[in-house]
């Protein structure tokens, strides 16, 4: 005599090799990967910076390096200046982009420069901007880096002192005592995000104020509209800004895009309709356009990225 077969059982014991795969898959989860951690703060100089006024932790630029995984390095470096307006320092248009940066095999290096709300005032803010730089090229020759890869991001108030720098580097002295001041200031190349461009009719109020002073000179005010200063020489530049941005109108990029064709630098100029002033990589909530990935483009046909 034949058994009778026991559905319930039966039902049970598919229902529970279905589900068999998705509890495997759920104990045993693939790790995220760990965000890139800061290096200790560099201090820019020995003894005071140039036309310090004290030691306050204000008076003293550092730089804060964020470097790739050894096996994802792929010989490249970039000084990282954070917007803020001259007034302060924004995190996420600084360790937030180095992050990202070395997340792609860049040795990111964030710059805290002076600012105008702690006295400072031109030229201390590219005295700091030019020793990163040249910092940066001589950590590039001690750990094994391309010297001749070495570029800037700035956002806002940031990138007028990436563009300033972009527009008043020199070689390096080579006659200098200190090694590092033997090195370049240029950047072989330059990202500059919704950046404060001109000092004239289109720019940021604040940031003028806070790098200029109240009262400067026509001459300065000349000088430091770096869509004034492109040459031939001015390294390649990647450009981005916003249709809708309020605080830094989309002018100031396209003046400096403009001066960049007239010389003859090549350039990527992206301008997006939708995006409010300061938006770094974006956040939740606060979407950035699609800039990070162009940029990633353009730094690979640039062969910049390898």
């Amino acid at each position: 005599m034949k058994t009778p077969l026991r559905q319930p059982q039966l039902l049970f014991t598919v229902v529970a090799l279905l589900a068999l795969p998705v509890a495997i898959e759920a104990a045993d989860p693939t790790p995220a990967p760990e965000p890139v951690q800061a290096e200790a703060a560099i201090p820019l100089w020995t003894g005071h910076a140039p036309g310090s006024l004290g030691e306050r932790p204000q008076d003293m630029p550092t730089l804060t390096a964020f470097l790739p995984d050894p096996a994802k390095r792929n010989g490249t470096s970039m000084l990282v200046l954070p917007g803020g307006g001259y007034a302060n320092l924004a995190t996420h248009e600084g360790a937030g982009y180095a992050r990202w940066l070395a997340a792609h095999g860049v040795a990111a290096y964030v710059l805290k420069y002076r600012l105008g709300t702690s006295g400072y005032h031109h030229p201390a803010m590219l005295q700091d901007a030019a020793r990163g730089l040249r910092m940066v090229r001589s950590f590039a020759r001690r750990d094994g880096l391309d010297p001749a890869r070495v570029g800037i991001i700035g956002s806002s108030a940031g990138g007028h002192l990436a563009a300033t720098l972009l527009t008043h580097f020199d070689a390096g002295d080579p006659a200098a005592v200190d090694p590092i001041d033997r090195e370049s200031s240029r950047p072989d190349l330059g990202v500059l995000c919704y950046a404060v461009i001109t000092m004239g009719e289109f720019t940021h109020a604040g940031s003028k104020k806070n790098l200029l002073g109240d009262n400067p000179s026509s001459e300065l005010v000349k000088d430091m509209s770096d869509e004034l200063q492109v040459t031939p020489q001015t390294p390649p530049c990647f450009l981005w800004a916003t249709f809708e941005d309020k605080t830094v109108p989309v002018e100031n990029t396209l003046l400096f895009a403009s001066a960049l064709r007239k010389a003859g630098v090549p350039f990527s100029l992206h301008v997006y309709e939708k995006g409010s002033h300061g938006l770094g990589l974006g956040s939740p909530g606060h979407p950035a356009p699609p800039w990070a990935d162009e940029c990633l483009y353009w730094l690979k046909e640039r062969d910049f990225l390898r």
